[in-house]
């Protein structure tokens, strides 16, 4: 693996940088303070990221996308974690999910959302079936050339910017080694449809302007035409293309976490007390190398496992180790940037608190810290027989 950026790797991350200083920084506050982002801010931001060329950067070029490899969607999505969530999620990554479109989807779902004139929201999570999808309860059942759904999800991000939902339901059962399990299928469903309604959850502590929603379906009929995928295998659309969006999750706290170590060696540096500035003791001083150099570990082990998405290779521990690191790695980074700060690290006067406060999310959606451990201890002991 060569570590060196490539000069295209390097005028990007350039690119993206400037970007994010430029056109996100100066709107955080307004973000943080109102919960909202206002839609002429939204147009602006998408427009400016669509000239950058940031815009649908990981889908393929052919499509109308970037066409960047995962290493290089890694180095631009640690620039975009630095700003305001609720922001750089407006410099929009299609889920890698659509790209199971085929044929009619394709011209109605899938290329409209790389040109930014549709949005898309993932709904999975409900309020008895988080990690364990399989538990999900909301149905779809087959009449004629339609499927039925009915059951509620919840916690689903920018629903409420959305124009349809790649909505997984449970859709029949088959034997297995473990007894009776649910098949799960996946559906392309456009807000609007009859049956199908959305309302803003409850409010959330991290990310403000990101918000989550509650979806309910009432007898909702969905064209068989608008399944993604092969009916009834879900699974196989979800694990195939989600390995990508650990990796976005990975990327963007290795991303915050350097923008708060940063910020605390620059405090800790003019910051003076007793006669000297902070970062000359070693309370100080350890803090900020403990940061530096988790930080690099976990930076290192999101460019493997993008390298090896590149190369085909990559594995579910491999994402989940890039992951399980980069947000815990982040939880301690922003709690030990907090210290160095001391009181002023709580004021809203600077983004230190946001970063703290938005880290602790990140160790829960897309697959929880624990969830990461077993996928890890899985590999592991599986081969042992264990």
């Amino acid at each position: 693996m060569d570590f060196a950026l490539s000069e295209e790797q390097a005028l990007i991350v350039e690119t993206t940088r400037a970007f994010v200083e430029k056109e996100l920084y100066p709107h955080e506050k307004e973000v943080e303070r109102d919960d909202e982002i206002r839609p002429e801010l939204v147009a602006r931001i998408q427009a400016t990221a669509q000239a950058a060329g940031l815009y649908a950067a990981n889908m393929p070029e052919e499509l109308g996308g970037g066409g960047l490899d995962n290493l290089t969607m890694a180095l631009v999505e640690r620039e975009l974690g630095r700003a305001s969530y609720g922001l750089h999620m407006l410099v929009h990554r299609p889920s890698n999910i659509l790209r199971a479109c085929t044929a009619e989807q394709t011209e109605r779902y899938l290329l409209p959302t790389i040109r930014g004139e549709r949005h898309e929201c993932l709904a999975m999570t409900e309020p008895n079936a988080g990690s364990d999808l399989r538990s999900m309860q909301t149905r779809a059942v087959r009449d004629g050339d339609h499927y039925v759904i009915n059951g509620m999800k919840h916690f689903i991000s920018h629903a409420d910017m959305s124009d349809f939902v790649i909505l997984f339901a449970a859709s029949g059962e088959e034997d297995s080694a473990r007894g009776t399990r649910k098949k799960i299928t996946s559906f392309l469903v456009d807000m609007g449809t009859p049956g199908f309604t959305m309302r803003r959850g409850p409010k959330c502590v991290s990310h403000r302007g990101y918000h989550q929603s509650e979806l309910m379906f009432d007898n909702c009929r969905v064209p068989v035409s608008q399944i993604l995928g092969e009916e009834h295998r879900g699974f196989d659309v979800a694990n195939t293309w989600l390995g990508a969006t650990r990796l976005s999750v990975a990327a963007t706290s290795v991303g915050r976490a350097r923008r708060a170590m940063e910020m605390s060696a620059e405090w800790a540096a003019t910051r003076k007390q007793f006669g000297q500035t902070i970062g000359k003791f070693q309370g100080t001083s350890f803090k900020l190398a403990d940061m530096a150099t988790e930080i690099e570990a976990s930076e290192l082990l999101l460019f493997q496992a993008a390298w090896k998405m590149d190369q085909g290779t990559m594995t579910d521990t491999d994402a989940a180790m890039a992951k399980l690191f980069a947000t815990e790695t982040l939880a301690r980074v922003t709690d030990h940037a907090i210290q160095i700060f001391g009181g002023m690290g709580l004021m809203d006067e600077l983004p230190i608190e946001r970063l703290w406060r938005d880290a602790r999310v990140e160790r829960i959606w897309d697959g929880t810290s624990e969830i990461q451990r077993h996928i890890i201890s899985r590999a592991i002991l599986r081969p042992l027989e264990a």
